[in-house]
């Protein structure tokens, strides 16, 4: 087999004891990690559960460091650890791409381009077999089979499909793959970056494969159009930004998103929550309650999104509205709705705006918005309160409360004629749950909170917290320790949930 492309497995850990709460300690304390658990969730490590038998507490080191020598110890390594930081490509790989640029023009002088497109890679490799060898026996190389194996496949790669690229878009395990100009590529792994093995040959061979994502969704880019988004078949979502406004070369930003599909309990399973809340969530979405799912970017709101999607009812009538399509929802009856940029003209766009007005008159149960960044926000909170309940949508913010004011200033960014005032009661009569999703310094990915809207207290919109993730203290190898906490509450959605049938069950996860 071929060296390229090879698949690898998604490799949680939990600790032999948790400190006890309120001591203050050093960053790397406490815990010790252990390397059990279940595979397949490091990019959501498992958070720490409780021991089935208490260990006893050790008592300090009186011998080790401050924790400000330790710090000052970090920032002088991080200050000697900084390099160039461009790609380096050897061994095997530069060999086989060293051939390849001498291959590649005397391989296309002999190939019709339009009846190589009609075939598929595997009927390509077999047509380009015979042709390969003739044009190696000229150039007087003699390859080995695990050579040919993937010269044939980084020269299919090169003609129908993304490059480079390729290799890293086969390979489960990156979830990020960032291009800075042709000879820096970054990708991210378990929730680190790293600096990805591949270059491209020069600035015009990385915007050939730019333009040919793009064009794939009948998108463009260029000079007169530096920017684009744009999705590649398996629904990763994709951002091109050239030259003049790059000034490092053609930037590709591509967002990976897993070919089997994330439920809450895999989420559960991944530490992203405890199983109380993903128990509460299973019925907010099952009880058809108006849910806002906030985060930075990168936090997995888009993941949240599509598996709360899996507790929709079969029969209900499902309507999403993205800039670019990449939310993959779990359900029968699922109609997705795009946006349309501007021509050069500067005509012809249709907005998310525009899409929600529409959305309204195709009878939907439910309305899911990829993400809200303007305006359109006063639409999805009109359709929330016009018989459209458990209608979601995602936007960027760092907690519940600053949600809540986001979605304020969006409404005061259009051209709405309405008091702060009357923009706070209709957010606060529509939203029933926020979900707050962040990414922390280890990479893992929680479900930090998950807070009510209760309704208005003068011109304050009152909340209620249900649960919250607590930082309690970080292992040795650098992961993050904490618990979900449960606040006891009796949750104010309780009447959505008894109507349904789930009170119950809702009443004894949230206490």
């Amino acid at each position: 087999m071929s060296a390229f492309g090879k698949k690898g497995n998604a490799g949680g850990m939990k600790p032999g004891s948790r400190p006890a709460f309120g001591v203050a300690r050093p960053m790397k304390g406490a815990g010790s990690a252990s390397s059990g658990g279940q595979r397949g969730g490091e990019q959501f490590p498992p958070i720490p559960g409780e021991p089935a038998k208490a260990a006893p507490v050790p008592s300090p080191a009186p011998s080790r460091p401050t924790t400000s020598a330790e710090a000052i110890d970090r920032l002088n390594e991080r200050m000697a650890s900084v390099n160039d930081g461009n790609s380096e490509v050897g061994g095997f790989e530069a060999s086989v791409h060293k051939i390849k640029e001498q291959v590649l023009p005397r391989l296309l002088e002999r190939v019709d381009p339009e009846a190589a497109a009609t075939l598929s890679k595997e009927e390509l490799s077999e047509e380009f077999r015979p042709i390969i060898m003739e044009v190696l026996a000229e150039l007087k190389v003699t390859l080995n089979r695990r050579e040919q194996f993937a010269l044939e496949k980084v020269l299919i790669d090169e003609l129908l499909g993304f490059g480079p690229l390729e290799e890293l878009l086969n390979d489960p395990d990156v979830s990020d793959i960032m291009v800075n100009g042709p000879d820096q590529t970054y990708i991210e792994k378990k929730g680190k970056l790293t600096l990805a093995p591949i270059r491209f040959r020069d600035e015009q061979h990385l915007f050939q494969i730019a333009q040919r994502i793009v064009n794939q969704v009948g998108r463009r880019v260029d000079q007169t159009t530096p920017l684009a988004d744009a999705r590649l078949k398996d629904g990763s979502r994709v951002n091109v930004i050239v030259p003049p406004l790059s000034l490092r070369g053609t930037a590709i930003s591509i967002r990976k998103f897993s070919e089997k599909p994330i439920t809450l309990d895999m989420l559960r399973d991944f530490g992203s929550m405890s199983d109380k809340m993903c128990t509460a969530l299973k019925i907010a979405g099952a009880c058809r309650m108006n849910v806002v799912i906030s985060g930075g970017t990168g936090s997995g709101k888009t993941t949240m999104l599509n598996a709360l999607s899996k507790m929709i009812d079969p029969g209900e009538r499902v309507l999403t509205i993205e800039d670019a399509a990449e939310l993959r929802l779990q359900q029968p009856h699922w109609l997705p709705l795009e946006t349309r940029p501007p021509n050069l003209e500067g005509q012809g766009a249709i907005t998310i705006g525009d899409l929600v007005k529409n959305a309204l008159r195709m009878r939907p149960d439910r309305i899911i918005l990829g993400e809200i960044r303007g305006a359109e926000c006063f639409d999805l909170l009109a359709a929330m309160n016009t018989g459209h309940d458990g209608s979601m949508c995602t936007l960027h913010a760092n907690s519940p409360r600053e949600c809540l004011g986001r979605m304020e200033n969006m409404i005061l960014m259009g051209d709405i004629k309405i008091p702060k005032e009357a923009i706070s009661r209709q957010i606060a009569e529509s939203v029933d749950l926020i979900v707050q999703v962040k990414r922390l310094r280890d990479g893992s990915r929680r479900t930090t909170n998950i807070t009510e809207v209760i309704g208005m207290e003068g011109d304050v919109i009152v909340t209620q917290e249900l649960f919250k993730f607590e930082y309690l203290d970080e292992s040795e190898d650098g992961k993050i320790l904490g618990e979900f906490r449960s606040s006891g509450l009796r949750p104010y959605t309780l009447e959505k949930a008894r109507q349904f049938g789930f009170d119950q069950a809702y009443l004894e996860a949230c206490l």
